[in-house]
């Protein structure tokens, strides 16, 4: 496998390595497991993963490959676009039975990547690191193979932001619980937000005009693109447009909220209509 791989990790991946090393048997000193996803060209996305039963000892792995064929079966009829990418490992090191290991993931997959996750916070933070096993040696002489590092990333969609938004809310209650927030307070609370990146923004660029800061290229260009893809209209077609969004956003929580008054009314309607119904079996029967 080329070393320019990039390998990008969503958040839920974390967590689920991080619940496997918790509910680990003490009898193990780490966790592995399969990593699931899907490849485009020179990128794998990890979008998955399940932990495996296993015991290591000095000379020898033991693994349950049953579970771990079954556990991705099921997983593929959940998810049919999500393919085996790899496995994992908590640590942040690689061992002498990593080798071992990646024998299984080569017979299964082809070039399955190799990601490690310290949760032992050695470092004071939870290390990700990422591995390809290349081939080293020369031609019609002693070969062998290695594990290269590649570029990792943690990636995340718009839900899972902000769940991941909701998760770090629950740091600063004693009770780290935390509700969710009615839409209008979310659109109230991203509109502070924004004004304060464009404040950071601002300053960026006033910094840069004035030589105090020295200019970046790439955030020049990123700030191009930016402007460029906002729709050019003027106020009267902006506000137009914003009270439109905002009237339907109104009639959605409208709608659901009557929806749910119905819901509750037809309930407590079907409670009392087995009631008379009940009442009216006993009087039958004393007739």
């Amino acid at each position: 496998m080329a070393v320019n791989l990039r390998v990008k990790v969503h958040p839920v991946v974390l967590f689920q390595i991080a619940d496997s090393y918790e509910r680990r048997s003490m009898d193990n000193h780490r966790v592995i497991g399969t990593l699931v996803g899907s490849v485009d060209k020179q990128c794998v996305e990890v979008t998955n993963c399940f932990c495996i039963p296993h015991k290591e000892y000095e000379e020898r792995v033991e693994a349950d490959i049953d579970y771990a064929q079954d556990m991705f079966e099921l997983n593929k009829k959940v998810a049919p676009q999500e393919n085996l990418v790899g496995w994992f490992a908590t640590g942040n090191e690689i061992t002498s039975h990593s080798a071992l290991i990646h024998d299984y993931y080569v017979r299964e997959t082809k070039d399955p990547i190799h990601l490690t996750l310290d949760t032992t916070l050695v470092n004071g933070r939870m290390t990700m690191k990422a591995y390809v096993f290349v081939p080293l040696g020369v031609p019609g002489a002693t070969s062998g193979s290695m594990f290269t590092p590649v570029p990792v990333q943690v990636v995340a969609s718009e839900p899972e932001m902000a769940g991941l938004h909701l998760l770090h809310k629950t740091k600063y209650q004693k009770s780290r619980a935390v509700d969710p927030m009615p839409d209008l307070m979310k659109i109230s609370e991203s509109a502070n937000e924004m004004e304060l990146m464009l404040d950071a923004l601002l300053k960026y660029v006033e910094a840069v005009l004035d030589g105090s800061v020295p200019a970046d290229n790439a955030i020049g260009r990123t700030l191009w693109d930016l402007v460029q893809s906002v729709p050019k209209m003027d106020t009267v077609e902006f506000e137009k447009m914003l009270n439109s969004n905002l009237r339907d956003l109104l009639m959605v929580i409208y709608l659901s909220q009557l929806t749910k008054t119905q819901l509750q009314l037809n309930e407590k309607l079907s409670m009392v209509s087995v009631s008379n119904i009940r009442e009216m079996g006993k009087v039958i029967q004393l007739d």
